[in-house]
């Protein structure tokens, strides 16, 4: 009864910050402007099962692909003993499942077993990538301090869930052999099976009992850090890459959304008489300087980044020293937003006159939207459908068209596509060559 009151004690006080945390993001989020979702429905899901569940983009460096699959796929399936770990924690019992599941029941304890022994020799591998072997893109500028610790934790949280889960289900094995009351029989798991009475065989019954039962609080309060934690974490991607994927746009790479005001110059300027423009144009300011003027698809795309640093690797940009990384354009968006959530949040401004004398090019530097190609090969490389080059584009019209700056030797080609409908310089016009 006592363990029934803790565990339901512990569990809603993690919901409840877990709850706080994920509201927060979900508001942080919303900050940014309204973008109607349209498109093929059969494609967006599509999206979701090839890339987000299938990790189909991860696959184009298969190595790290098949360590990630063999952590994700054991963290999907541990779910499924996780929700016994509820029932039991709730209502005293002990493998509720068991009587009901049989064989079936062994077959899937079996099976999370393996995946985490699997999931185990793949965080140490990606532990080592990080820290021992030190990949180039894992040491990047914009990942010092929180990131690299942030990765590092997860991952060391990852061995400690394992290690309840062996507690646990190791401890079970020999109590069940002994006979003891409560431990009924589940019959032989993959790995715990041996290893439970190789390690803790020549123990008493109350210290395997105090083991499994110090496995199963490890495990559960392991599981309820992660959940509040989560919300902070890079790692907030396992969640979001599948809205993120189903909301990403359809059109091809690299298109741009036409200006209303300034769509409707260039036809007055070619002679073609100028379109009605849609409602909700965007008045005297272009592009965007602040999350409040990028859309809330933008900030869910900065939420979902898993910083995993693929778009910065494939960056031609990066790779011959410039300082674009369109990876820390996804981060900086991201503590942008939640700079401005936590002062809202706090009650210092209000989100329909907010200004803290700050904007996204306090973080993003004109060197870095300047180094970008639009090439694209960041949108490519991003596992779950992430597109910086688009909020580096916005960034640009509003630094040229509200702020009229931008690099000086790109003026001389505006003027030139302005006064002779060319990017270069011409003493004839454009049109002269066609008599």
């Amino acid at each position: 009864m006592l363990q029934s009151l803790l565990f339901i004690l512990v569990a809603g006080s993690a919901s409840w910050f877990a709850w706080k945390g994920f509201r927060q993001v979900w508001l942080n989020i919303h900050l940014g402007k309204p973008e109607k979702v349209a498109g093929n429905a059969g494609e967006r899901w599509r999206n979701v099962f090839l890339i987000a569940l299938g990790q189909q983009k991860m696959f184009k460096n298969w190595l790290p692909a098949v360590l990630h699959l063999f952590i994700y796929v054991a963290f999907v399936i541990t779910q499924v003993e996780l929700i016994e770990i509820f029932v039991d924690g709730i209502f005293g019992t002990h493998r509720f499942f068991a009587p009901y599941l049989g064989g079936f029941y062994t077959f899937v304890i079996s099976s999370i077993e393996v995946l985490s022994v699997l999931a185990f020799v793949a965080t140490i591998i990606f532990l080592s990538r990080r820290n021992l072997l030190r990949v180039a893109r894992f040491q990047k500028p914009e990942l010092k301090g929180f990131p690299t610790r942030d990765a590092n934790l997860i991952l060391l949280g990852e061995i400690i869930l394992i290690t309840g889960i062996f507690c646990m289900n190791g401890g079970d094995k020999v109590l069940q052999i002994r006979g003891v009351e409560h431990y009924h029989l589940t019959g032989d798991f993959a790995v715990s099976t041996w290893l439970g009475p190789a390690l803790f065989g020549g123990l008493s019954d109350a210290a395997v009992v105090a083991i499994e039962r110090f496995g199963w609080w490890l495990h559960i309060f392991t599981v309820f850090g992660f959940l509040c934690y989560l919300p902070y974490s890079k790692h907030l991607h396992i969640i979001l890459a599948f809205p993120n994927t189903w909301y990403a746009r359809l059109t091809a790479k690299g298109h741009m959304e036409n200006m209303p005001e300034i769509q409707k110059e260039v036809r007055i300027m070619m002679g073609l008489p100028p379109l009605s423009p849609p409602e909700g144009g965007e008045g005297g300011e272009f592009g965007a300087n602040d999350v409040f003027s990028l859309s809330w698809q933008n900030i869910l795309q900065a939420y979902s980044c898993t910083e995993c640093g693929r778009c910065t690797a494939a960056c031609p940009a990066n790779i011959t020293g410039k300082k674009l990384s369109p990876r820390k354009v996804m981060m900086d968006v991201r503590d942008r937003a939640e700079e401005v959530g936590k002062e809202i949040a706090s009650g210092k401004q209000q989100a329909a006159s907010y200004d803290d004398g700050k904007s996204l090019f306090d973080r993003i530097t004109p060197e870095e939207l300047h180094a970008c190609t639009t090439c694209n090969a960041c949108v490519e490389a991003c596992p779950v459908m992430i597109n910086p080059l688009d909020i580096i584009l916005q960034m640009r019209r509003h630094e040229i068209l509200t702020q009229s700056a931008g690099p000086a030797e790109w003026l001389p080609m505006f003027n030139s596509i302005e006064n002779g409908g060319a990017a270069w310089a011409m003493s004839e016009a454009r049109e002269a060559w066609r008599d």
